[in-house]
Formats: C-alpha cells, sequence, structure tokens
C-alpha cells in the first residue's frame, strides 16, 4: 500500500428486530445534511476490520461483530493542502447487543433498507448498502446450509 494513502474503514451495521426487517444504522454530522455509513480513518499498525470495531465500541458504545467484506471504493482526501489517495473498505457488520446510547455521534438512525437507501446522498454509499443486503443474504443462506448438514 502506498505510504501516503488514506485507509479508511466503513462499517455497513444492521441489527435483527423479532418478526421484522433488519435495520441499517446511518450516522449524520453536525453541519451536513447528508446521511452516512459510519467511517472512521484507519491508526497506523490497527488492521481496517479493527478500526470498524473500534469505532463502533468507542463512538456507538456498542457491541458488534464484523462478518464479511461488502466492497472497496477509491478516491483522493485533501489533508494540509495536500491531495492524498483514500481507499476505502467497507464492512458488514452485526449488532450483539443493545445500545444504550451512540455519544460519539451527533445524530444516529435506525431504518430498514428502503428509507436507508432514500436517505443516503452518496451513489457510491447507496451501492455499498445494496451490497451489503446482498452479502448478507448470502451469509444467511451459507450459515443455513451448514446448520443443515
Amino acid at each position: 500500500m502506498n505510504k501516503n494513502q488514506v485507509l479508511v474503514s466503513g462499517a455497513v451495521l444492521f441489527k435483527h428486530n423479532k418478526g421484522k426487517d433488519l435495520e441499517w444504522f446511518l450516522v449524520k454530522s453536525d453541519g451536513e445534511d447528508d446521511w452516512e455509513i459510519p467511517k472512521v480513518l484507519v491508526r497506523k499498525g490497527e488492521s481496517s476490520v479493527r478500526a470498524s470495531l473500534r469505532m463502533l465500541a468507542e463512538r456507538g458504545n456498542m457491541t458488534t461483530k464484523v462478518l464479511e467484506e461488502v466492497g472497496r471504493a477509491g478516491g483522493t482526501a485533501s489533508v494540509n493542502g495536500k491531495v492524498l489517495p483514500q481507499r476505502h473498505i467497507y464492512y458488514l457488520a452485526v449488532l450483539k447487543s443493545p445500545i444504550t446510547e451512540a455519544i460519539g455521534f451527533d445524530e444516529v438512525v435506525w431504518l430498514d433498507y428502503s428509507k436507508a437507501s432514500r436517505k443516503i446522498s452518496s451513489k457510491r454509499e447507496k451501492a455499498i448498502l445494496k451490497q451489503a443486503k446482498k452479502v448478507y443474504s448470502d451469509w444467511k443462506k451459507a450459515r443455513q446450509a451448514k446448520k443443515n448438514k
């Protein structure tokens, strides 16, 4: 990896609702109009999976588990006037324990897939959410097949 490259980890987090569809977790920053998938910069020496788990634990006060990688995206970021290449890696994660309050995020919302998809304004993140839904479906089928063996 390019040593100047900025690595960003995103967590496409869902929770199970008894008898209902999955709900997806979105965040919004103060002063921003856009809802998005939560993301965090990966620290030096840290894995991108660990960064997502850390973010959700520290900022979201949540216990989560990463299930699969959902997708990757590239881009650039401007840091101190320097343009640096940026790499996003998104992971499908499941909420393991109920949260009391996600104190590290300005605003949070749990929505079913169709509402979450409409709320996200970024085309890239809409595509990532769609891919996450498919990855979840495939993961669930594989898990069910294992149980039936």
